[in-house]
């Protein structure tokens, strides 16, 4: 390990330009990684990598889970559970069931259960894929909602699916039973998991004597910590870890101070940046030792069923798109839906072509293990290995570099699920300056009439600029600002909960602003 670490500290420099280059063209970082991954393998010298299952699941898989889980919308995702849940779980079962009946016809000696977990490997999209390539492109809300919604949940589900398969193709046998059983513990003990442990951390938060450094060790900590004990106990580590995540995201602002949110954020984002960038960069890296694992199988033929595995779930994705919305415009006769008006044929085929493949499916693929029970070599391993890297290798470029040119084709309408950006800005801010000068003058009358520079506030708010620039401010203003800014936040709480209309982002923004302001007082 020590030899290679100035190889790994090269690779962190390769991919830091690499994301720099991407940025310049336009073009997802992840398909650049890949292919710089690739080129660089088969220069002669360079150390053969060798990806241990754990690496993926144990040291990168939590934490990039974690932040996605932090940034998502909870409203967005509740809004839009329908369909999330629908892509997250009915459709990755029957992508998996897809591939696994053609693998069975087409691929010599590929049983039904090696089928399914080829199946339950490939089946989840990629959400650092998908949006890599939303970053250069607008699509609308409710679309960019559903794929960070399905992405948070389809990891678990298609991991569930290897699980079983694993334990088929080992026993020869499979009780529907007993997997049904162990099924529901998977998804409600790792819910329950998650949410307890993201419970105690809370508390721990709050109650401790922490600062900011010790709140971002122990937020760095607890995905480990979730995914790990759900591991344990033979549930979902991913659901665990989502679930966690999302709880605590949701009160960040109940135990966390506006130093430690602030902080945290910087950190988490260079933290997801360099796990990202070295998964996509070891998935072309790792192409020489999974193609010399193929054994009697040629590279061509390993290709071609590659390919037709590719194929299979383009197809599936894209009648799994337009199935739910048949299924929308018939559920709403019935029940409320999210949106009861036809989404049309874009909308749908937008869905369909973010599927990219990536982290998850080569983490599945890393965990088969090399022998079964008895000693015997797991059959097929190195060839569903290199399945799996061609379905990511395609999807990624395909997709990858063809989605923003579909973007701007399609010209997708907005859908108006909410207020324009601009006036939902604008909202907001009168808003809070609103609440300010309520708060002010309810309940610091006094200190308002004999402190010059909270009369300059009011004046200010009054000019929807909510910002003081004193340059010396007395305690006692910074004691009242302080409460206007918790009266503040607690209002834009309140307003979102209640509210489906306001775009969490813009929420988010306000909040940051809030600590911003927090963090200014130090200075004043």
């Amino acid at each position: 390990m020590l030899q290679n670490f100035p190889f790994y500290l090269a690779l962190v420099i390769v991919i830091s330009l690499l994301i720099m280059l991407a940025d310049k063209i336009k073009v997802a970082y992840p398909v650049l990684l890949v292919l710089a991954g690739l080129a660089i393998s088969v220069i002669p010298g360079i150390p053969q990598i060798d990806i241990k299952p754990d690496l993926i699941f144990f040291i990168f898989l939590p934490p990039l889970l974690y932040e996605a889980a932090w940034t998502v919308s909870w409203k967005e995702l509740w809004h839009w559970r329908r369909i999330i849940t629908s892509f997250a779980f009915v459709v990755v079962f029957l992508t998996a069931m897809s591939v696994a009946f053609v693998a069975n016809y087409f691929i010599p000696g590929m049983s039904l259960a090696l089928g399914f977990l080829l199946g339950g490997i490939v089946s989840p999209p990629d959400a650092v894929s998908a949006s890599a390539i939303l970053r250069f492109v607008k699509v609308p809300k409710r679309l960019q909602s559903i794929l960070e919604g399905e992405s948070l949940l389809n990891d678990a589900s298609s991991l569930m699916i290897v699980r079983f398969a694993l334990i088929a193709v080992a026993t020869g046998q499979f009780v529907w039973y007993q997997a049904a059983l162990s099924f529901s513990w998977m998804v409600f003990g790792g819910v329950a998991i998650g949410l307890i442990i993201g419970w105690l951390f809370m508390k721990a938060h709050k109650h401790l004597p922490t600062d900011a450094n010790i709140d971002i060790v122990f937020t760095l900590v607890t995905p480990y910590i979730m995914y790990l004990a759900a591991e344990e106990v033979h549930s979902s580590g991913v659901l665990a870890v989502v679930s966690g995540g999302l709880f605590l995201s949701h009160f960040r602002h109940r135990f966390l101070s506006s130093s430690s949110r602030l902080r945290g954020v910087n950190v988490w984002e260079s933290f997801c940046f360099i796990l990202n960038g070295l998964v996509f960069m070891l998935i072309g890296l790792a192409l020489p030792s999974i193609t010399a694992g193929l054994g009697d199988v040629s590279i061509s033929s390993a290709i071609g069923y590659g390919l037709l595995v590719t194929l299979v779930l383009i197809i599936g994705r894209v009648l799994s798109a337009y199935g739910a919305v048949i299924v929308t415009l018939i559920a709403r006769n019935f029940i409320t839906v999210a949106d009861s008006r036809n989404p049309g044929w874009r909308g749908p085929l937008l869905l369909a072509w973010s599927g990219m493949r990536g982290v998850v499916s080569l983490a599945a693929a890393l965990s088969i293990p090399v022998q079964l029970a008895d000693g015997t070599p797991f059959p097929h391993r190195n060839l569903i290995l290199f399945i799996t890297f061609v379905v990511i290798l395609v999807t990624l470029l395909l997709q990858g570099l063809t989605l923003p040119i579909l973007i701007r084709k399609l010209k997708i309408p907005a859908f108006h699920d909410g207020l324009p950006e601009e006036e939902a800005e604008k909202l907001i801010k009168k808003q809070l300056a609103e609440q300010a000068l309520q708060h002010l003058r309810t309940n610091y009358s006094e200190e308002l009439n004999r402190q010059p520079v909270l009369q300059q506030m009011v004046v200010k708010w009054q000019s929807l600029h909510l910002s003081p620039t004193e340059g010396d401010m007395a305690a006692e203003c910074k004691m009242v600002y302080l409460a206007v800014l918790d009266h503040q936040r607690q209002w834009l709480l309140k307003a979102n909960d209640e509210d489906a209309t306001l775009d969490e982002d813009i929420v988010r923004r306000h909040f940051q602003f809030l600590d911003l302001e927090e963090e200014k007082l130090r200075f004043l």
